[in-house]
């Protein structure tokens, strides 16, 4: 695996154990896709540092188990703001 590669591994599951961060919030800070933040997470950082993989695997199962939670939230706000418009 190239460095840099490697380097973006460490620095995304870092980020994610550091700030809670869901794979779409991971992937804009970076720049780069969510499907490139979910291989970087699961299969190419258990190949660098498996520790830090379970780490970073932890957070992003409990984003998974709340995702549902999160969209009905914000399909709430975005009605609330609708209707307080008109």
């Amino acid at each position: 695996m190239k460095e840099y590669i490697e380097e973006r591994v460490i620095a995304i599951a870092n980020y994610i154990i550091d700030h809670n961060a869901t794979v779409r919030q991971t992937a804009k800070k970076f720049g780069v896709s969510k499907s490139t933040v979910h291989k970087d997470a699961t299969e190419r950082l258990s190949q660098i540092n498996p520790a830090l993989a379970e780490e970073a695997r932890r957070v992003l199962d409990v984003n998974k188990q709340e995702r549902h939670i999160r969209g009905g939230m914000a399909t709430r706000e975005k009605y609330r703001g609708r209707s307080a418009a008109e």
